[in-house]
């Protein structure tokens, strides 16, 4: 027998495509702020419920850990490879370091090019890595002090990340601002790219 919506009350219509965008977004969006208080072992049933869908929805977007973890981080290297198209470089440090304070596992995949060799790190990791230099190299101007050496600016990116500690955001803003300006280099607005 097929319930009937109580007096008043509409039955949704199926959305199609549009629900299924919006919950891919909702579980991006879900395991990012998870990712930042759990790590990236959290359990896939909390992202699911912080979203607001079942765990068969989640499957359906994600059928593995390894791809949610990716979609984030993705999602995180697209915003600051758009920045590097559109705004100068000290918006696009603003972009980075947003995602720096935001996501352990964004921190940890700027250092994977160094330990890109071994088995733990996955491949995509250091690609995505890359991919951050050269939207950064694309707003760097000739003769800045991060681009004497060709290994200096990531090495400045993983020292920030390195400083990014603290149990609050603000505490990480903080301190990754701090780090920046230590090392010389201006720091736009710490926001995401929504451009």
């Amino acid at each position: 027998m097929t319930r009937q919506p109580p007096p008043g009350e509409r039955r949704s219509a199926n959305e199609g495509p549009k629900a299924a965008a919006r919950n891919r977004a909702a579980l991006v969006a879900a395991a990012r702020e998870i990712y930042a208080e759990s790590g990236l072992r959290a359990p896939l049933s909390a992202i699911a419920k912080r979203a607001g869908v079942g765990q068969a929805v989640l499957y359906r977007h994600f059928p593995d850990r390894s791809a949610l973890v990716f979609a984030v981080l993705e999602e995180n290297v697209g915003q600051i490879e758009r920045a590097a198209q559109s705004v100068g470089l000290a918006d696009v440090v603003g972009v980075l370091t947003w995602h720096q304070t935001e996501s352990a596992a964004f921190v940890g995949m700027l250092h994977s090019e160094g330990v890109g060799s071994h088995a733990e790190v996955p491949s995509y990791a250091a690609e995505l890595s890359r991919r951050v230099e050269r939207a950064l190299r694309l707003r760097l101007p000739d003769g800045h002090r991060l681009a004497a050496r060709s290994e200096d600016l990531m090495i400045a990116v993983s020292m920030v990340s390195g400083a990014v500690t603290g149990p609050t955001r603000e505490q990480r803003e903080h301190r990754a601002t701090a780090a920046w300006r230590l090392l010389g280099v201006e720091v736009g607005p710490v926001r995401p790219f929504t451009g």
